[in-house]
């Protein structure tokens, strides 16, 4: 039985610093403290590509060399915007007590008896290595841009799946032989399984995933873990597990689950974990439709407690609104907050366009056109307007005046606004449809 401690998506960068070092340092410190023989991280341990000389990689490679000081460590190759190819080449370089290898192709790997990393010539092993403690497939980001020189870009996303699941069948008789021997077999990818949750509760549906719960259970191995999906989860088919560990910490607002690393024990015909929390970041996030309610915000920083959250306030207000929110009252409200982000969003005032007026004869023809487009009913107004028309306007005053108050009413009722009628020019309401103008702050 083999106890290993699977680190993800650790995203090392200037802004997730504070976060993904606190999180991480500490997981190692738990790894560490619990006397794991092996760790794994699989994928995106930098978040973009990083300068030798920042802090980050300094912080990240500080982390790793403690632990390879206490068990031989496996990085998996992660997204390429993350992880740009060559970022991990330096970690084998650590001089370690034990020794790092980095899996930037897809192939096996096989951790040996005396703590060395045995990696196969080719795809797969021909045979089970002697002396073999665990054997390792790894599955590492695959470059979609060659699949689609081959099959072209229209197909590469659903090929890359395809082509996935028949290799990892390929490795089903070579797992199977290292659990005959007794020999713990695990696997290792980074990418996205069909019908897997995001951090924000999105099913990932569709055909143009790397992976499927069948094709990963295809390739016979104990324990498959997986990064790149920043929500952790799990599956289970007849003792043998497929899990996303998440992320180590929480670097974006709406991820409620907690956060950690997950800490297996691995045999040849066992696998289980545990969830190790880390102390990531709480973010809260207050949402109104209209404008931003400061009593609302005020009880809202009593009641939940946001000293040393990081708190997201959102809105949603017309564009004749936005000159009433005040950004630094929120901001006072919210000043225990270990960060405030205030994002609102301005449906605009959208006006409509007659099709054809321009080309109309006659301005009854025009409000005939505008009538039509509006969808009100043209007969009033046409009578009105030809009221004006043929009659002098003086004419039309005394009548008013002078009739009788029932002819007057009828008389008048010509010059009144109808319920069908809409003022010239229209100005049509905001429309929830629009797309809205968003302002970040």
């Amino acid at each position: 039985m083999m106890k290993v401690a699977q680190f993800s998506d650790l995203h090392f960068s200037g802004k997730n610093l504070d976060e993904a070092g606190r999180c991480f340092g500490y997981g190692v410190g738990q790894a560490i403290e619990r006397g794991v023989d092996l760790a794994v991280i699989t994928g995106d341990s930098t978040d973009h590509a990083l300068d030798v000389h920042s802090p980050a990689v300094g912080r990240l490679a500080r982390e790793v060399r403690r632990l390879a000081d206490h068990c031989p460590v496996l990085m998996l190759q992660g997204t390429f915007s993350h992880e740009p190819p060559g970022t991990l080449a330096i970690f084998p370089l650590l001089g370690g007590r034990h020794p790092v290898h980095v899996a930037e192709r897809i192939g096996q790997v096989a951790l040996m008896a005396d703590g060395t990393w045995a990696p196969a010539q080719g795809w797969r092993f021909d045979a089970v290595p002697a002396g073999a403690r665990a054997v390792f497939t790894c599955i590492p980001t695959v470059n979609k841009a060659t699949v689609a020189a081959m099959v072209g870009a229209a197909d590469a996303a659903e090929a890359v799946g395809r082509e996935l699941a028949a290799l990892l069948s390929g490795y089903a008789g070579i797992n199977g032989a290292a659990r005959a021997a007794q020999v713990p077999t695990i696997g290792l990818g980074h990418g996205t399984v069909t019908g897997c949750i995001t951090e924000h509760g999105v099913p990932m549906a569709g055909f143009d995933h790397e992976f499927t719960t069948t094709s990963l259970f295809s390739a016979g191995a104990q324990a498959f873990m997986l990064g790149h999906i920043h929500k952790h989860q799990s599956w289970d088919d007849a003792g043998r597990v497929v899990a996303y560990a998440g992320s180590i910490g929480r670097f974006h607002h709406g991820e409620l689950d907690a956060k950690g690393f997950l800490l297996w024990e691995v045999g040849a015909a066992i696998a289980r974990f545990e969830l190790i929390e880390t102390p990531a970041r709480r973010t809260v996030d207050l949402v109104f439709e209209g404008l931003p309610d400061l009593e609302e915000i005020t009880r809202a920083a009593t009641d939940l407690g946001v000293a040393g959250a990081h708190v997201r306030v959102r809105w949603q207000v017309g564009e004749e609104e936005r000159a009433g929110i005040d950004r630094e009252a929120i901001k006072r409200a919210l000043g225990d907050a270990a960060d405030v982000q205030l994002e609102g969003r301005v449906v605009p005032v959208v006006r409509s366009r007659a099709a054809g007026i321009s080309r109309a004869a006659t301005l009854q023809e025009k409000v005939r056109v505008w009538a039509k487009a509006t969808g009100c009913t043209d007969g009033p107004l046409i009578e009105r307007l030809n009221s004006l028309v043929d009659r002098d306007p003086a004419d039309i005053a005394a009548g008013i005046l002078q009739v009788d108050e029932a002819s007057a009413d009828v008389d008048a009722s010509l010059f009144r606004s109808t319920p069908q009628a809409k003022p010239l020019p229209i100005q049509a309401a905001r429309e929830p449809d629009q797309p809205a103008e968003l302002e970040l702050f």
